[in-house]
């Protein structure tokens, strides 16, 4: 058998996916343990889940951060390998503002505050990390220190809504209010772009006229506490292989994108 999978968690609320990870590493149905589970907010409820069973847990204070440098500005403060052109330039969460200070200035933040959080999570060797509502965007400084090579990621990320539709914080939200039929959640990698990595894991439930709000974010919960522990296990076993698929686009160019193929097992 091999190692148990090492997996980190980052949260920033009541880590309802947290729970369901850890039950199923205490249930075997993943060969694997939960070994931090960090958060940039102080108040996440979640970390609770963590520390009554001994999880370390530890907090970055993004909006302290974040306020801090909005007030003074300090290059000094900036992590001594943060590159902010390079960062700029690869990064797919913002198209171009015509606000490069603001962009600027956004990222900058980010990367004293992602520093921060590598610092804390390197204290505890991990092989996979998932955000398990993780309410912050990850730019290229902190995807390139965490999951350097992009032929074998390692940062997975839950989606509420069945991507590529509805990408953002309120999916299940945004699926209601579109009047679509059907809502879902999607299991991915994280790459630059914001909900744009290669795609892991669906499922999909009926949207009826019954239906409110409360009850399609109700059935999407229940079905993440589902596939995600699924999508994780997959990985501990070694059975999610990149791959690169390419395909003209309507202009003549070739476009190329990474996705996920699920192979069998040894």
């Amino acid at each position: 058998m091999s190692l148990p999978l090492r997996i980190g968690a980052l949260i920033s609320g009541t880590g309802s996916n947290l729970e369901a990870i850890l039950k199923a590493c205490e249930n075997r149905r993943i060969n694997g343990k939960v070994v931090f589970a960090g958060s940039d907010r102080p108040e996440a409820k979640g970390l609770e889940r963590a520390e009554k069973r001994g999880i370390p847990t530890f907090v970055v204070d993004y909006k302290n951060i974040i306020r801090q440098y909005r007030q003074n500005p300090d290059p000094a403060r900036l992590p001594a390998d943060y590159d902010s052109v390079d960062i700029i330039s690869r990064q797919g969460i913002f198209s171009d503002t015509g606000e490069p200070e603001k962009t600027a200035a956004y990222f900058a933040a980010r990367a004293i505050a992602e520093s921060e959080l590598i610092a804390c999570m390197n204290r505890y060797p991990f092989d996979l990390l998932v955000l398990a509502g993780f309410m912050r965007n990850l730019s290229p400084y902190f995807i390139d220190r965490v999951s350097p090579d992009s032929r074998n990621p390692r940062i997975m990320n839950i989606h509420p809504a069945v991507l590529p539709a509805f990408p953002g914080t309120d999916g299940y939200g945004d699926t209601f209010r579109y009047g679509c039929k059907i809502g879902g959640c999607t299991v991915h990698f994280i790459d630059y772009g914001e909900d744009t990595g290669p795609i892991i894991g669906q499922r999909a439930f009926a949207i009826t006229e019954s239906d409110t709000l409360e009850s399609v974010r109700e059935k999407g919960l229940s079905l993440e506490w589902e596939l995600y522990p699924e999508c994780i296990r997959l990985f501990s076993e070694n059975r999610l292989l990149t791959v690169k698929k390419t395909k003209p686009g309507g202009d003549g160019k070739i476009r190329q994108r990474t996705i996920v193929k699920i192979v069998e097992s040894a």
